[in-house]
């Protein structure tokens, strides 16, 4: 072949252009897993960071596990070192997220994840609330009714109501569907399809909730049940709409509507909420 017009052959040869989107993203699996156990540890220790030295100025004994637990969950001043920064733990992991998901600052955070609502419309996400609301209903007449871990922390002050309702409402629902149905179910999907990618996520967000609603060892059955049915709703939104921001809508909808009942509760003491705002200390 002459070698002129094998150069102009391999010039104009198509060249396989990588197309990216949602469902194929610019990171893998391992990267997606990385930065949800990073996620996980940027929550635990920061709050760590934050009271421990109070612990040991109340001269606190940390190898007494039963006062040790008690006065975190029940000392108003403890309950506020853990839970405000929750809020710098969440900027944190958004941060990285954020690194990841437009590979340095190469692709669009809001196109990589895909930020359209599609069919899904504000009302929906009021419907399935309300859905859910009447689910938890159904599910504490089935469980006996517990006092979680979390649900004591939140009472040791109105305080800790008030900050709990902020980032719940405004930084939980972001941080935690880049996480689970941003970063990894978009990795998962295109490595093992919608189905496997479903379940993983819905178990992996499951499972790290679960010491958050727990009662010592003991889970609180009728709230992890609900979680977990909420979180399979979240991420199946999310492989129908093939967009994260959907995702995003529900889950502030959601926790909007359990914060604001957790605020109306000492003016109106019918009302009480069934169901803490899910994934507040956990991601």
């Amino acid at each position: 072949m002459d070698l002129a017009n094998e150069s102009i052959l391999t010039e104009t040869a198509p060249r396989q252009i990588y197309v990216l989107t949602p469902d194929n993203p610019p990171w893998n699996g391992w990267v997606a897993i990385g930065v949800w156990v990073l996620s996980v540890v940027i929550v635990l220790a920061t709050p760590i960071i934050f009271v421990t030295p109070y612990l040991f100025s109340q001269k606190i004994d940390l190898t007494d596990s039963p006062r040790l637990r008690e006065f975190l969950l029940r000392d108003p001043t403890a309950v506020m070192l853990q839970l405000a920064p929750i809020i710098l733990a969440h900027g944190l992991t958004i941060l990285v997220a954020w690194f990841v998901v437009t590979h340095g600052n190469t692709y669009s955070f809001r196109e990589t994840l895909g930020w359209k609502m599609g069919k899904f419309r504000w009302w929906h996400a009021v419907l399935i609330t309300f859905a859910f609301y009447a689910l938890a209903v159904l599910l504490m007449s089935v469980f006996t009714d517990v006092e979680n871990e979390f649900e004591v922390m939140i009472k040791s002050s109105k305080y800790a109501v008030y900050l709990v309702a902020f980032f719940a409402t405004f930084t939980a629902p972001l941080v935690e569907e880049v996480i689970y149905r941003g970063l990894l179910y978009s990795s998962f999907q295109r490595r093992f399809g919608a189905g496997v990618a479903i379940s993983l996520v819905t178990i992996l967000f499951t499972i790290v909730h679960v010491p958050q609603y727990s009662v010592g060892a003991t889970p609180d059955y009728a709230t992890v049940i609900a979680l977990l049915l909420r979180s399979l709703t979240l991420t199946c939104l999310r492989a129908a709409t093939k967009n994260l921001i959907p995702c995003i809508v529900l889950h502030t909808v959601f926790n909007g509507l359990s914060s604001a009942m957790l605020l109306a509760e000492p003016y109106l003491k019918a009302v009480e909420p069934v169901v803490p705002p899910p994934g507040i200390v956990g991601l």
